[in-house]
């Protein structure tokens, strides 16, 4: 008996953003978690500064005949920013579009700060995507953490970003005070159900020089351990991915500043990449248990070889208790997962590609 399975992960473009941070630009207050300085790992700069500068770095990457890539504006809330400044740099990342440099443009900003008509002059001028701070849709959490909107706001501005013609990004951030794993689930069901393109999920980190900090450290607020969030995140990712929704990045990129700026909380850097491991895992466990209990063998599609195992090979001994073991495990040039209990032989994916797999699996065939 075999079974076939693909993984729902929606194809991945490859895509070269390049990132503008604009640490608390536009931002009418302060919210307990945040530290864009340190997240960016940059100094806030006057906006016309950030936007001179970046004239001029776009204008050498063409003269060096760069490959093209996105403009993506990040931190603070880009559709608030003071003045005209959101339609000066939406300009002028459209006129090196036009030039070949730029293929498309997206920026980050707050549920609470697009309307439609913003929308509609920022498209006009070239912005194609948006992604909204969405963090969650829990009206405590969100009132908690010093949002300042409700659950409702930010189910109608994505629905407003989408009206607009432009792609919705949502970005999450799970484990803020009085956040549940059971919350995240609601929150991720709710983001996929309003179609994004895309998501981010940022589990909350506590950082020093935030009232988070002050607020953790008075025992008022417990963090979600590093094991906890991977099992949530995971599960999100299943989820988000069988919707059709790319998840773009999980846990913040690296910055030393803001590494060693850190308190608490689930933080680790391979977070991203062991999280999508353990979805992995409770997708093949989820096909291996329909096979029943005993030795099995599986054909690993080989971009995903490289994960199967885990961090550190953290799942192998879970993979063992389903009757898959190092030496029962082959990546091949196939599109989809293959699994089988022994005496099956051959997965048919595996013909005339790698050799057969014995049944009684004598020497490692995978050293993952």
């Amino acid at each position: 008996m075999r079974v076939s399975f693909a993984h729902p992960e929606p194809a991945q473009a490859k895509v070269r953003i390049w990132p503008v941070f604009l640490p608390f630009a536009g931002c009418g207050g302060r919210c307990v978690y945040c530290a864009q300085h340190l997240q960016t790992g940059m100094t806030p700069a006057s906006l016309e500064t950030v936007r001179r500068d970046l004239d001029a770095a776009l204008g050498a990457a063409l003269a060096a005949g760069r490959s093209p890539c996105e403009i993506g504006f990040y931190g603070g809330t880009f559709t608030a920013l003071p003045g005209d400044h959101a339609e000066r740099f939406t300009a002028l990342a459209q006129a090196y579009r036009e030039r070949g440099l730029v293929t498309r443009i997206r920026c980050s900003t707050r549920p609470d700060a697009v309307t439609a008509r913003r929308l509609a002059v920022l498209r006009g001028l070239g912005l194609d995507m948006v992604e909204l701070g969405v963090q969650t849709f829990e009206a405590g959490v969100l009132a908690r953490s010093g949002r300042g909107y409700a659950p409702e706001a930010a189910q109608a501005a994505c629905l407003r970003v989408r009206e607009a013609g432009l792609s919705l990004g949502v970005q999450l951030l799970p484990g803020l005070p009085g956040h549940t794993p059971e919350m995240f689930a609601r929150d991720v069901a709710r983001a996929a159900a309003l179609g994004p393109e895309a998501a981010r999920i940022y589990p909350c980190l506590v950082a020093a020089g935030t009232r988070l900090a002050a607020i953790w450290r008075a025992g008022e607020y417990t963090p979600w351990d590093v094991e906890a969030t991977i099992a949530a995140v995971a599960q999100g990712l299943l989820e988000l991915w069988r919707a059709g929704v790319r998840v773009i990045r999980v846990g913040l990129a690296p910055q030393p500043e803001f590494a060693a700026a850190v308190l608490a909380g689930p933080a680790h850097p391979a977070l991203g990449s062991r999280a999508r491991a353990r979805a992995l895992f409770e997708l093949v466990r989820a096909q291996a248990q329909r096979l029943g209990d005993g030795p099995k063998g599986m054909c690993v599609p080989r971009r995903y070889s490289g994960e199967l195992w885990g961090h550190g090979r953290e799942l192998a001994a879970a993979y063992a208790d389903l009757g898959l073991t190092r030496n029962s495990v082959r990546p091949a040039d196939v599109a989809d997962f293959e699994i089988w209990t022994a005496g099956e032989g051959d997965a048919p994916g595996m013909r005339g590609r790698e050799p057969a797999i014995p049944v009684t699996f004598p020497k490692p065939v995978f050293d993952g």
